[in-house]
């Protein structure tokens, strides 16, 4: 039988639509590739996306904001002097795209420092995204950052 192009395309073509075949039934049946959501209700996400950008400029509009900085012992966010203390409510989210399992969240509940510190034993190595939604004298803000920890 005399092999030609035309066969060899045809048999290259079947190769590659197995081998994708292939790698497709793996990632959806192998729990080692997690397909999960950023978001568990996308679309109800999306429906407060005005409200959330209306906080991020609150945020943005501040003379001094708070900072979210990576130190030896853990993440240590710093609220300017100018706020009281005890009237900054709100949370603090730490996402970990790689594990949703990771992902956890820490009121923001200070006495009498302006400084909030997350302990390094509680962070993986990694990217973290960080939220921070907080209200001080009725108003609403958002901070998000990335932070890799080593």
């Amino acid at each position: 039988m005399k092999f030609s192009w035309g066969t060899g395309i045809v048999i290259a073509f079947g190769l590659f639509i197995t081998f994708i075949l292939y790698f497709v039934f793996k990632v959806q049946s192998d729990s080692k590739y997690d397909n999960e959501l950023v978001v568990e209700e996308y679309y109800k996400h999306d429906a407060h996306f005005g409200d959330e950008m209306a906080r991020i400029q609150n945020a943005a509009d501040l003379n001094q904001k708070p900072t979210i900085n990576n130190v030896s012992n853990g993440i240590e966010i710093v609220f300017p002097k100018i706020f009281v203390p005890k009237n900054i409510k709100g949370k603090v989210s730490l996402y970990r795209p790689s594990n949703k399992k990771l992902d956890f969240e820490i009121p923001i509940s200070l006495s009498d420092a302006t400084t909030l510190l997350i302990p390094k034993k509680s962070l993986a190595g990694g990217r973290w995204d960080i939220n921070m939604e907080w209200q001080y004298d009725g108003k609403s803000y958002l901070s998000k950052e990335t932070i890799y920890i080593n």
